[in-house]
């Protein structure tokens, strides 16, 4: 199994023709995702930046599936996962499963995920958590969720604590404070060339592999 590489992982989202506003939410997500990713890295913690990256892209592709896709059955989260374990990268379905907020939401759920996630998992959830179309505090980003779903409304404190012991935890690797959170601009570029290499003589991408210096 090879984590796609940052132009591998652009063709795969492209391949999915996916709406101007939910380019612009993946690559948010992706370019919060790369920066705490990175400055983990830095502050000596080990991660595996590459899978951060093409997870965070990804995260929300079962949102953009065909009706009649197998993978809609499932429940957010798990049915990004299935569709990219179906395209060969079953690498990136954890990191993708247990993103939605959602998941917040039941305590015992939320405690196994805590107990047994992946430093790459944590980071994919908490950039989510930071970024709708561009990057804004947590708080926000749960009042937006709160005024379009209202029947979110009434999430109880402690769904709004786990999300701040994620931020918390995810902050504390990386060495820096929420407010400090930026984001690496690396998904401009990796969807440029995707384009490129999609719009080729043959007219395919690979869906596999990806150089590491494309990271």
């Amino acid at each position: 199994m090879t984590v796609p590489g940052r132009i591998d992982a652009a063709c795969l989202l492209l391949s999915l023709d996916p709406p101007p506003w939910f380019i612009r939410h993946a690559r948010a997500v992706a370019e919060v995702a790369g920066w705490l990713a990175l400055r983990i890295a830095t502050n000596g913690n080990s991660i595996d930046r590459g899978l951060v990256e093409s997870a965070a892209l990804l995260h929300d592709v079962d949102k953009v599936l065909s009706r009649d896709d197998p993978a809609r059955a499932h429940p957010h989260g798990e049915g990004s996962a299935a569709w990219l374990t179906r395209m060969g990268h079953p690498e990136l379905a954890r990191a993708v499963a247990a993103h939605p907020v959602t998941r917040l939401v039941d305590g015992e759920r939320y405690r196994r995920w805590s107990a047994f996630s992946s430093r790459e998992e944590r980071v994919v959830a908490y950039a989510d958590k930071r970024a709708a179309q561009r990057i804004e505090p947590m708080a926000a980003r749960f009042a937006r969720w709160a005024r379009r779903h209202p029947e979110r409304a009434g999430w109880d404190r402690a769904v709004l604590a786990r999300a701040e012991r994620l931020q918390e935890e995810v902050c504390r690797a990386a060495g820096v404070r929420p407010a400090d959170v930026r984001r690496l601009a690396w998904t401009g570029p990796a969807l440029a060339a995707a384009r490129q290499q999609m719009s080729g003589p043959s007219g395919r991408h690979r869906l596999t592999g990806g150089a590491p210096d494309e990271r």
